[in-house]
């Protein structure tokens, strides 16, 4: 008698822990033959999955789920790296950063991946190493855009351009594990084009040779820790700022003094998207230019840990906050609201996994002549027969009144009906009388 539940579960743990044996195998050089022979030696504990796939369905399928492994651990190794120690871990988020950072995000979509990406990042460095956990609503607030942008960054950018795997989704209270790649795809030799990468303020005329190469540069230099402090804000939602201000404001950080033409290749913004941006940030005073070259004014980043030198000469107002700048654009509350929905969401989500635990235990059933027999679960005790009411209602016993909730099944058994129940007493009794039938018979 075994529980299906547990037979689930012990069945993903043996996947896990021959994943585990073929990962160590595949790093340490060896092939799939010394992989099957290991795990099909008979006193070898991690080769108990599959032995039993081999006992249930055949030494053929044994050799199947064996190479399938193989290939996934095989996969993983060519695209992650041992890590040490803890330095080593951040060695490589380090590296990982500068990688983000001088790749061009191009486009609406690309950008909105950037942030989507730096906030996996923040989660990551504080995990300790590229391998982390996060679910969708957490990381829609750490990026400050919604969950259905979100998904589809995921799929159409970040995920397919080796940026980040999914390794396992999450249930419950559990968030989905991720791992941050170095985003390089095996088989490309650069980093992928992203949608919209052209201007499409002219089209273009093929006599004169015109967008032989995309207008934005190969590389772009950006501070993506600016980024990842300022993203979450409701300034930069998309009917305000927007990601183009948000990238630019991170490239003028790492270099000050840009001109329009400079800024089109360290920031990856297409050059009219680039001069409307600059207008807008200018208009909030977080921008100055001096001839042809663009700048942050002394105080734009005020009270995020980073300071520029002051200068009262600039000619126009810094901006009181991000607050006020979100409430011109009509964005105060945004990420406000988002939360609130997020956490409104979660609270039901409780409310239906306990209404589920409540009202749905495990089945444990038994196997008779290759039939499953459910085996009914035990109720409370009989009650005497002076409680018994007509219609199969009951007495309560302090009121002597019939209690309005409970029932008496057809065993003397009580039943207890609520407002969340799907059926009525008459088909629990039922279903339990079935039940009860069949295992007294089997028994």
């Amino acid at each position: 008698m075994v529980l299906r539940a547990d037979r689930q579960g012990a069945a993903e743990h043996g996947h896990r822990i021959t994943s585990a044996i073929a990962c160590h195998v595949a790093r340490a050089g060896g092939t799939v033959d010394q992989l099957t022979q290991l795990l099909l030696h008979p006193e070898h504990e991690g080769g108990r999955h599959t032995r039993h796939i081999a006992l249930r369905s055949g030494q053929s399928r044994a050799l199947d789920y064996i190479r399938r492994v193989w290939a996934s651990a095989s996969d993983a190794i060519s695209s992650t790296r041992a890590l040490g120690s803890r330095h080593e871990a951040y060695e490589v988020l380090a590296a990982l950063r500068d990688r983000i950072e001088t790749t061009p995000w191009r486009g609406e979509r690309g950008r909105t991946a950037l942030r989507v990406l730096r906030a996996h990042l923040n989660f990551a460095e504080i995990a300790g190493g590229p391998l982390h956990h996060a679910s969708e609503r957490q990381t829609a607030e750490e990026a400050g855009v919604s969950r259905t942008t979100l998904r589809v960054v995921y799929e159409t950018v970040l995920r397919p351009r080796g940026w980040l795997r999914r390794l396992r989704v999450g249930h419950g209270r559990e968030g989905s594990t991720w791992y941050l790649g170095d985003g390089k795809i095996p088989g490309h030799g650069g980093p992928a084009l992203l949608s919209r990468f052209r201007s499409t303020q002219f089209p273009p005329d093929p006599a004169l040779g015109e967008w032989t190469t995309p207008e934005t540069a190969t590389t772009a230099d950006i501070d993506s820790t600016v980024l990842g402090h300022l993203m979450g804000h409701d300034a930069f939602a998309h009917h305000a700022l927007g990601s183009a201000a948000l990238v630019i404001i991170s490239a003028l950080h790492v270099r000050p003094a840009q001109t329009v033409a400079e800024l089109v290749g360290t920031s990856s913004v297409s050059r009219a998207t680039t001069y409307r941006s600059l207008r807008r940030l200018a208009d909030h005073g977080l921008v100055q230019h001096t001839g042809e070259t663009w700048a942050l004014t002394p105080r734009a980043l005020e009270g995020f840990g980073i300071h520029l030198p002051d200068d009262a000469g600039n000619g126009h107002t810094p901006a009181q906050g991000w607050a006020d700048i979100a409430e011109q654009h009509g964005t105060w509350g945004i990420a406000a609201q988002r939360k609130a929905l997020h956490a409104a969401e979660r609270a039901a989500y409780q409310q239906a996994l306990d209404r589920f635990t409540e009202h749905r235990s495990r089945a444990v059933v038994l196997v008779r002549d290759g039939r499953q027999v459910l085996v009914p679960m035990p109720r409370p005790d009989e009650i005497p027969p002076a409680w018994h009411a007509p219609h199969g209602r009951v007495l309560d016993p302090l009121t002597g009144r019939p209690a309005a909730d409970w029932r008496v099944a057809t065993d003397g058994r009580l039943i207890l009906i609520t407002p969340s129940d799907q059926r009525s007493y008459d088909e629990l009794a039922a279903a339990h009388a079935e039940a009860l039938s069949e295992w007294e018979s089997v028994a």
